[in-house]
């Protein structure tokens, strides 16, 4: 099994796919040619499942890090007897500059290594795994590199070297001197047709060259943020370009699958997909990192994929695949270990079928964020609007699952409810806008009633909180975004006396936030999800607590790796990164976080 720790990690992306590369110079997670396609190499999971290393022969001193503005990964061997640099990239589109994409090769995967010092000898392992492991290629050399034909690929290793092909495995053993360079290239294509081309160095090296190009074009137009913690929130939204799914908006919650919220346990989903639950947070942090384009892009695929009769059977999803796939039914690999013996191992989300009644609000909230950007609405996404404010005005009452997508039986959720609150002011406020002028009164109306109903029954006089369920005992995370929606003001005694519940009861030792501490249906414990630890310092910043919020934010953005790419949740005992990764709704709460406390300082 893989044992790995998951913050050795860092990221390739071409904003189509992803890889993810250890520090010792390993691909070990790549879907080819989208973020959801199977593995190519799949290490991550299993250690049978495929991968591609490149490292000096002998021990090594390595750091790492992205070339400025990038995300474009240099990593530096220091051996006794000389210096080795590598490069890796998932190559853009040819030419990509900010957000013209150029002309494409999906799943262009560039590796380069330079001897800067001295000479050191390297050794080569390329092991590819079509479909999540369960393909061992037919592999056999070609001049310039190497072709691999199994399942629906055909994978073409583009290479100046010999490899020795053993069975499904080859290896090439090479010795750089200062100033030699050596430059490989990996591309799929399907298996019925030509083989992708094999590229030569020179090649190679000008496609890194353009790739770095591409992605400080887009970084230079993307940095506008000026406060606290500056440089965290350029590369947080440089992150999220990564995991924005070019050809239509979507962006994923992560770029992996079951990796686990509790080590060796069963909490293991597909995150590889995109949620309306998270909209109007990652508009908002999309705004702050300065993404306009990608802002008006999300919105839009959030909005096409989610047309439907909302009013009707079946409801609004919360979920989407990232070409606006609705079907995303779940089944389970069990040929793959899973990372650390943590299975079963899950491609796709039974989650898609939940009832959840909060994503009326979050998608009235984007739209409510967005529209003053995107110019008036079209008739079919007025209508959706509509619909889902109507459907939060006639279902608020109905039980759920939460946004947590709890696994156990519906309740009447807090969130649910301040969400479905949410739904009906923004739809009020967007009224005119909708063309829904005759409907204020009524969803005024309902809005007052929701209102008044969280505070009777929502409240907690007890616990001073207010509580994850209607007349319930338990205290959610989900709470902290009361003040962050608007729903009481941030001075309000009961905001303020349930953010001091959260930092006092929901918080470890290591001043990270539990989502929730009650049962969910599921064996095990969750670690502390980093999302929630933003949120408390978030909403920190709104009640005034301008040093608690600091000390809040820099806790839990320390726990970003040496790339600072974030992952979902903590471990409750070690503090490694566990959960999928790296996670958007992370870098999204850093975003919004940085400019609350930014605002408040002001």
């Amino acid at each position: 099994m893989s044992t790995r720790p998951i913050g050795d990690y860092a990221m390739l992306s071409d904003c189509r796919s992803a890889a993810l590369v250890t520090s010792d110079g390993s691909i070990d997670w790549l879907c080819l040619p989208r973020f959801d396609s199977p593995a190519v190499f799949g290490r991550l999971l299993d250690d049978d499942a495929g991968s591609w290393a490149i490292h000096p022969t002998g021990p090594a001193e390595v750091t790492r890090r992205y070339i400025e503005d990038t995300l474009v990964v240099e990593t530096t061997f220091q051996t006794r007897d000389g210096t080795l640099v590598l490069q890796d990239a998932l190559a853009l589109g040819r030419g990509e500059r900010g957000h013209e994409l150029g002309r494409s090769s999906p799943g262009l995967l560039l590796r380069r290594l330079t001897c800067t010092q001295g000479r050191v000898p390297v050794d080569i392992v390329y092991a590819p795994r079509p479909e999540f492991g369960l393909v061992r290629p037919l592999m056999h050399p070609v001049p310039g590199g190497l072709i691999a034909r199994g399942g629906t690929d055909v994978l073409t290793l583009s290479s100046p070297v010999e490899f020795r092909v053993n069975g499904s495995i080859a290896h090439a053993a090479h010795t750089l001197r200062a100033g030699q360079s050596l430059s490989l290239a990996l591309q799929a294509g399907p298996a019925w047709g030509p083989e992708p081309p094999r590229r030569t160095s020179r090649a190679i090296a000008h496609r890194i060259h353009d790739t770095v190009r591409g992605w400080r074009s887009w970084s230079r137009t993307h940095a506008d943020y000026q406060g606290p913690w500056q440089r965290q929130v350029n590369h947080s939204g440089r992150v999220l370009r990564a995991m924005t799914y070019a050809p239509t908006g979507a962006i994923v919650a992560a770029v992996t699958t079951s990796l686990p919220e509790s080590i060796g346990g069963e909490r293991n989903w597909d995150y590889r997909y995109t949620w309306i639950r998270d909209a109007s947070f990652t508009l908002h942090a999309l705004n702050t990192a300065t993404c306009e384009e990608e802002e008006t892009a999300f919105f839009t695929f959030l909005s096409r994929a989610s047309a439907t009769q909302v009013d009707a059977e079946p409801d609004l999803q919360i979920m989407y695949g990232i070409g606006g796939e609705r079907d995303l039914s779940e089944r389970s690999l069990p040929h793959l270990r899973g990372w650390r013996g943590s299975a079963p191992v899950r491609v796709g989300n039974d989650a898609w079928r939940q009832h959840q009644l909060d994503v009326y609000g979050e998608l009235l909230d984007a739209a409510h964020r967005t529209y003053r950007d995107i110019g008036p609405f079209d008739p079919l996404t007025r209508s959706l609007l509509v619909g889902a404010a109507e459907t939060a005005a006639h279902r608020w009452q109905e039980p759920d699952q939460s946004l947590w997508e709890i696994r156990g039986p519906s309740m009447h959720f807090t969130h649910s409810k301040l969400m479905c609150w949410v739904a009906l002011d923004r739809a009020i406020n967007l009224a005119s806008t909708l063309g829904a002028t005759s409907r204020t009164a009524d969803w005024i109306r309902i809005r007052n009633e929701i209102h008044a109903a969280i505070l009777t029954y929502g409240w907690n006089e007890q616990l001073g909180a207010f509580t994850q369920t209607f007349g319930g005992t338990h205290l959610d995370a989900a709470a902290l975004m009361m003040p962050l929606v608007g729903f009481l003001p941030p001075d309000e005694p009961r905001i303020r006396s349930t953010v001091q519940a959260v930092a006092t009861h929901l918080t470890d030792a290591r001043g990270l936030v539990h989502r929730y501490r009650s049962a969910d249906g599921l064996p095990g414990e969750e670690g502390t999800f980093l999302l929630c630890t933003f949120w408390l310092a978030h909403a920190l910043a709104l009640t005034g607590l301008d040093t608690e919020a600091r000390r809040t934010f820099e806790t839990v953005a320390s726990h970003a790796n040496d790339v600072g790419l974030l992952s979902e949740e903590a471990d409750t005992a070690t503090g490694e990164a566990i959960g999928n990764f790296p996670q958007a709704l992370s870098h999204i709460g850093l975003i919004n976080a940085a400019r609350a406390i930014r605002d408040a300082l002001r």
